[in-house]
């Protein structure tokens, strides 16, 4: 890649500053209960620290505050699990910018400092020059490895980026050249699994995809639009009206480009969306007053067959509504399957990556984004402004 890595940068007696992405879900007593992000991040703080560095300055966001103080969403929680993560102490400061911050920084007997939430601050969405000039001050280098934010023009993730030399953590490079390899470069066949609720959540996914891969698989509730488009009955299943004819010049472009598309042959369907509501299996004609919530065995064994031959398979959203056991067959089927694939098997982020987590699978995958919206972007082909502000080579 063109953009500056962390190995390329000299960090002795450097103070570094990162963008890191610890928007980690919590429950009601404020307990991470996925720590996976900050995880992911924690190659990139020991090498900075392994090499020489003066103190590593860490700053996210977590939850929407929009721009006040809330309690809830303060990042001391995450202070906590990265110091028992990191087995390093861990100084918590409890704001990101103003006058005291760079004193405290400086004093502090701590290598490692975590700033409050970066949006508890208005102006960090808002991109606001000031606010960004603010936070370059803290540092003398910039890394982002924070991919999940990656399609935002914020003043951490792009800001900041105009005022530092500014480089990818490993993170962040890992989901370039992951994600970039499959979608400019991929090894066939090349296949592409969506799902996921709507259709227009995987519109440029699939304008960008198509031309590209050899065969797209898509179940979830976005299946239905499409077999709406090609004259099925499709009960009450999830139907966006304004993009059958959308769906139906997908289906005709395929077919011009001499590209597969496999949508559901059988279906699970139920009168209402219960965990204990009474499940059928009907064919690709959902009754009246149905509605499908899940791939049924004859699809589970069509996109198996499928996916077999696939040297390269990237997979965004689920194919069935996974968090409810009872509907979560054809997803974790087909995922148990292409995890005994010799393939690479890229996983776009999201309710996709919380699937595999779900499932136990993630050490099965060649790379799990850790980006739900950016991973899309980049699936898209967009730029995303967080990668393109990185300084050059």
């Amino acid at each position: 890649m063109d953009k500056l890595t962390l190995k390329d940068v000299n960090l002795k007696d450097k103070i570094v500053l990162v963008r890191a992405d610890f928007n980690v879900p919590q429950d009601d007593k404020l307990n991470i209960t996925d720590d996976t992000r900050i995880r992911a991040t924690l190659p990139t703080i020991r090498y900075i620290l392994q090499n020489g560095a003066k103190k590593v300055i860490l700053m996210s966001h977590l939850g929407r505050p929009d721009g006040k103080v809330v309690e809830k969403y303060s990042l001391k929680p995450v202070a906590l699990r990265l110091k028992e993560l990191l087995g390093e102490p861990v100084k918590f400061l409890n704001d990101c910018a103003g006058e005291g911050i760079k004193q405290e920084i400086n004093a502090a007997a701590e290598k490692v400092v975590l700033l409050e939430n970066l949006r508890f601050h208005a102006e960090e969405e808002a991109n606001d020059a000031n606010f960004a000039k603010q936070l370059a001050n803290l540092g003398d280098v910039f890394v982002n490895d924070a991919f999940g934010t990656a399609h935002r023009a914020h003043a951490s993730t792009e800001g900041v980026a105009h005022y530092l030399k500014a480089a990818a953590g490993f993170l962040l490079e890992k989901e370039i050249k992951y994600l970039g390899s499959a979608v400019q470069n991929p090894e066939r066949p090349f296949m592409v699994i969506l799902g996921g609720a709507k259709v227009s959540d995987k519109i440029g996914v699939i304008e960008n995809l198509l031309p590209q891969c050899d065969s797209i698989l898509i179940g979830g509730g976005m299946a239905y639009t499409f077999l709406k488009a090609q004259g099925k009955t499709i009960g009450n299943s999830k139907l966006e009206k304004d993009k059958l004819d959308l769906a139906k010049n997908i289906l005709d472009r395929a077919s011009e480009l001499k590209k597969e598309i496999l949508l559901p042959i059988d279906n699970v369907v139920v009168g209402n969306i219960a965990s204990d509501a009474k499940i059928e299996n009907v064919g690709e004609n959902i009754p009246e007053g149905k509605i499908a919530v899940d791939i049924g065995p004859k699809t589970i064994a069509l996109f198996q067959n499928k996916l077999k031959s696939a040297k390269t398979i990237v997979w965004n959203g689920p194919l069935g509504i996974f968090e409810m056991d009872a509907f979560a067959k054809g997803t974790q089927e087909v995922a148990k399957f292409i995890a005994t694939l010799k393939t690479k098997v890229i996983i776009g982020g999201g309710d996709t990556a919380a699937a595999i987590v779900k499932f136990k699978l993630e050490d099965k995958m060649t790379h799990i984004s850790t980006g739900g919206g950016a991973s899309l972007e980049f699936l898209e082909g967009k730029t995303l402004p967080g990668i393109a502000a990185l300084s050059e080579v």
